[in-house]
Parts: C-alpha cells; structure tokens; sequence
C-alpha cells in the first residue's frame, strides 16, 4: 500500500467517507489512477460517497 496515499484518504474523510469528487483530486494531485484511491479506500475500509457517475461501486 501507498502510505501517502492512505495519509491523504485519511485526511480527506467526510463523515467517515470519501466523496468522490475528493477521490478523483486525490488521484489528480498523487498522480495515481482513481482506482488506486478506491482500491486503497476499500483496503481501509472507506466507503465513496455521494458517486455521481457510478465509477466507484
């Protein structure tokens, strides 16, 4: 696991949940694909929230 990436999921939590919008510039500022930030999100057990597009299921 990235443990940056981890540190800014972290850090980003809204009510215990990572918006989507938040997920994708996460992914924009670590330079990693938005998967990788709900790959790691589920690995820490983070549900994305408020999904407009579907992409994160």
């Amino acid at each position: 696991m990235n443990t940056k990436l981890e540190e800014k999921i972290m850090q980003s939590l809204v009510n215990g949940k990572l918006p989507c919008a938040v997920a994708f510039k996460i992914a924009e500022e670590m330079r990693v694909v938005p998967m990788s930030v709900k790959e790691t999100a589920d690995e820490l057990d983070i549900k994305i929230s408020s999904c407009q597009l579907g992409c994160f299921p």
